[in-house]
């Protein structure tokens, strides 16, 4: 860990190397469940805790599990990490576990699990291994839920509907009306909704991108305080 440091993970897991729109992975359950914030949240937080709790326990064995068993190793641990992240939810969010569905399981494959796990937790002592879970998570979670905003917002005029079946009874009045008398959207909860919003997105980040080297570029490029150009005539032997 000494040539990888936390700023660098944060950076990384949020920004640079965000594994929703930089490297595209787990685009099925971006693309099936951002119909709305609520929906957006609730697998973005069990995907944090999967995350986290499988880089935990890979970091722990990494030196114990031998090359053969490897990868086979590593998908026991996350299809257990989402066992119980599916108990939990049955337990405290039925409703919400019912309309997350086949994706809650569909977790087990998620490529963003099993690639920090094999890429960076199997590598790593505990507490890099856990700070990248958690920011490869929040990195895949933010888009998660700013893109299940876009597409509510866009399809109903408003935002935090139904937010009861994360929080409870008392969240069932969070839901804020932007626009009154908006006629509903449809296309944006449906599938090319989902294509077309996520490539506004990245869109957006490399527009972002963009910026920020062509002003780096401008200060490399200004010359030196003090410096003076100096004319060189004749031939130089």
């Amino acid at each position: 860990m000494a040539e990888t440091s936390y700023r660098e993970l944060s950076l990384n897991g949020i920004w640079k190397n965000n594994p929703a729109i930089v490297q595209l992975l787990g685009l099925c359950p971006l693309l099936a469940v951002t119909g709305s914030v609520v929906n957006a949240l609730g697998l973005g937080l069990a995907t944090v805790l999967v995350l986290v709790s499988s880089n935990t326990a890979v970091s722990l064995i990494r030196n114990v599990v031998s090359e053969a068993v490897r990868l086979p190793a590593f998908v026991m641990i996350i299809a257990s990490a989402v066992t119980c992240i599916e108990l939990l939810m049955q337990a405290f969010a039925y409703e919400l576990y019912q309309i997350l569905g086949i994706f809650l399981p569909l977790i087990t494959t998620n490529c963003v699990i099993l690639g920090r796990a094999d890429a960076f937790a199997s590598k790593n002592p505990l507490l890099p291994a856990v700070y990248d879970g958690l920011i490869m998570g929040l990195g895949f979670g933010v888009i998660l839920v700013l893109l299940g905003a876009m597409r509510e917002l866009a399809a109903t005029g408003a935002l935090f509907a139904n937010m009861d079946l994360l929080f409870g009874p008392g969240a069932a009045h969070w839901r804020l009306v932007l626009f009154t008398d908006y006629k509903d959207f449809l296309l944006a909860i449906l599938p090319p909704g989902a294509f077309i919003f996520t490539g506004l997105i990245i869109a957006m980040k490399n527009l972002i991108d963009g910026q920020i080297k062509a002003r780096q570029d401008a200060v490399r490029e200004q010359p030196e305080a003090g410096a003076k150009r100096v004319r060189v005539t004749g031939k130089i032997h």
